[in-house]
């Protein structure tokens, strides 16, 4: 049976951990020799079909990348066809798809022979999670990932799946996660990726940008007008407009305290170039640490005896 990344919540600790290492340690670059990862994007993307490409071939392995107009899932070609199809030619397929349900269709129908990869649904941002981790854990704790518990990281603004994916991620980790988002943009319970669910670390929900940076080691932040909601642009901008992430808000901040983006940045909305391209922005390092994302997952996928 293969392995799959489709959310931080579905994997137990020991397999977080084992990519959490491969992220970084050295590698022997025979791990896919040979073998294929189709790469399907239903949406634009940039870090992820770059990080995914470069992290599949410095592996030893060859991608091809198939668009929405190729496709068409379950519009041109059901979801379990496409499945069964690539299942006959690649090791491993991942995805950037709308809707998160696909991920079941296409396990089901290839009984789980093919291993798959979330590279961003409506539910989840996993290997973005991975990747914020990573950085993280590389400036506060020189690497080490278990040793975050206690740390207190704030996101501000729509509390994306990303920020799903993110708290479920920093709270296995014993982190306390604050989620600051007005009303109709906050975290809900339940859902493929529930940070609710989570029993470690502490969750707490604020209206209040002043409040959640006060005391944070990390602030997050992701645009205002995600994929799939363009057409609700000026109302966001109205409702999220006291969330931006400005030089006045990070005056609230202690001393040392980090800024972090998935990106996109939609500059001068969620967040001002001072703080994007100033001395506490670690957004760069985030996205050096997309590739590390994806060695350690494929690496994860492709360990030899599954243990």
């Amino acid at each position: 049976m293969s392995r799959h990344f489709i959310t931080i919540e579905d994997l137990a600790y020991k397999d977080l951990a084992t990519i959490y290492a491969g992220a970084c340690s050295p590698f022997d670059d025979e791990t896919l020799k040979g073998q294929g990862v189709a790469l399907i994007f239903e949406r634009p993307s940039l870090r992820t079909r770059a990080s995914s490409s470069s992290a599949v071939q410095e592996l030893g392995g060859y991608v091809t990348f198939f668009s929405d107009e190729e496709i068409g899932l379950d519009t041109r070609e059901s979801a379990h066809d496409v499945a069964r199809t690539l299942a006959q030619m690649y090791a491993i397929c991942a995805l950037r798809v709308r809707d998160h349900r696909v991920f079941e269709k296409m396990r089901v129908a290839t009984n789980d022979e093919m291993s798959l990869i979330n590279l961003l649904s409506d539910t989840a941002h996993p290997t973005q999670a991975v990747a914020d981790v990573l950085t993280i854990a590389e400036h506060f704790t020189r690497g080490d990932v278990d040793q975050l518990s206690g740390l207190k990281v704030s996101y501000v603004g729509d509390a994306t799946n990303v920020a799903r994916s993110l708290s479920v991620a920093l709270l296995r980790l014993g982190a306390h996660v604050t989620v600051c988002a007005p009303e109709g943009y906050q975290l809900a319970h339940g859902g493929g990726e529930d940070p609710f669910a989570i029993a470690s670390g502490s969750l707490l929900l604020s209206d209040s940008p002043e409040d959640a940076v006060r005391d944070a080691d990390v602030v997050y932040t992701d645009a205002w007008v995600s994929m799939g909601f363009e057409a609700e642009t000026q109302r966001r901008r109205l409702d999220l407009a006291s969330f931006q992430v400005n030089e006045s808000l990070m005056k609230k901040a202690k001393p040392g305290t980090v800024v972090l983006h998935c990106l996109p940045a939609h500059r001068g909305e969620e967040i001002t170039d001072a703080v994007i391209d100033g001395e506490s922005s670690l957004v760069w390092r985030q996205v050096f640490h997309r590739r590390s994302a994806m060695l350690g997952v494929l690496r994860w996928i492709k360990k030899e005896d599954h243990d």
